[in-house]
């Protein structure tokens, strides 16, 4: 991404059909070019530069990553652990997510809402290695209450060409 100012969380944009087309194929493939993603989305070029421009400055294209395999890369241990935080140490839940992002094995952290604090995704190259992540770097954080490990496995991603044509079938989804 560029370095334009990026539009803060609580400033909502604006969107309309055009723009949710075109977040909907460029989800599906990142790497289009740009022409190809103007005529699929029905606009000229210039056009279609300068609304994804836009939605990049907006904040709801954060970015362009590659969806590596990392098991490809020796990382065959997926494991999601979930941590409670001491109540006394609430206070410094953001550092101690941001602190957790910085562990190389690391793959995401999410906060969440009900008896556990985050969810952390990690990738590791063995059992030792999960077993020495989750020893050192959470159960021995003092601000740690518990900690609960799962083994991932199989990850399976959605297919966005087979979930539906748009953000707003998606928005009417029912079960």
């Amino acid at each position: 991404m560029s370095e334009r100012a990026v539009r803060r969380p609580d400033q909502t944009p604006r969107f309309d059909e055009v723009d949710e087309r075109i977040l909907w194929t460029l989800a599906e493939d990142a790497r289009i070019p740009n022409n190809r993603l103007a005529a699929a989305v029905g606009i000229a070029p210039s056009t279609c530069l300068a609304r994804v421009r836009a939605l990049e400055d907006a904040g709801v294209v954060r970015g362009y990553r590659a969806d590596v395999d990392v098991a490809r890369l020796g990382f065959s241990i997926e494991a999601m652990v979930s941590v409670r935080v001491h109540a006394a140490a609430r206070h410094e839940l953001r550092e101690f997510a941001k602190r957790l992002l910085r562990v190389p094995v690391v793959q995401d952290v999410s906060f969440l809402a009900g008896d556990k604090d985050f969810l952390v995704h990690i990738a590791c190259t063995s059992t030792e290695q999960l077993r020495d992540f989750v020893a050192d770097e959470l159960s021995g954080d003092p601000s740690v209450a518990t900690t609960q490990t799962n083994i991932v496995f199989e990850r399976l991603v959605a297919d966005r060409t087979h979930q539906g044509r748009s953000f707003d079938e998606l928005r009417r989804w029912r079960a």
